[in-house]
C-alpha cells in the first residue's frame, strides 16, 4: 500500500501531464486549425510556412466556380 504521500505525488504528476497534454493540444488547433481574422483567415502555420498566398488564392477559386454553378443553376431552374 502506498504511502500518503506517494499517492499525492502520482496524482499531481499524472495532473501535469494531462496538463502538458492539453496545452500541447491547444497549441495544435491554435497554430495548425483555427484561422485567424487578423491573418486573412489562414493559420498561423500557414502564415508562418508562406502558404497562406495559395490558400487565399484557391479560396477564391472554389468561390468563383460556386457562383458559377449556383448561376448555371438558376438559369435552369428560371428556363
Amino acid at each position: 500500500m502506498a504511502s500518503r504521500a506517494t499517492q499525492i505525488l502520482r496524482s499531481k504528476l499524472s495532473g501535469a501531464c494531462d496538463l502538458e497534454q492539453q496545452i500541447e493540444a491547444f497549441v495544435e488547433h491554435y497554430n495548425h486549425q483555427r484561422y485567424h481574422e487578423s491573418l486573412n483567415n489562414v493559420t498561423p502555420a500557414d502564415a508562418y510556412f508562406g502558404r497562406a498566398q495559395s490558400v487565399i488564392q484557391q479560396r477564391e477559386r472554389i468561390k468563383r466556380q460556386t457562383i458559377e454553378y449556383r448561376r448555371l443553376q438558376h438559369r435552369k431552374l428560371a428556363a
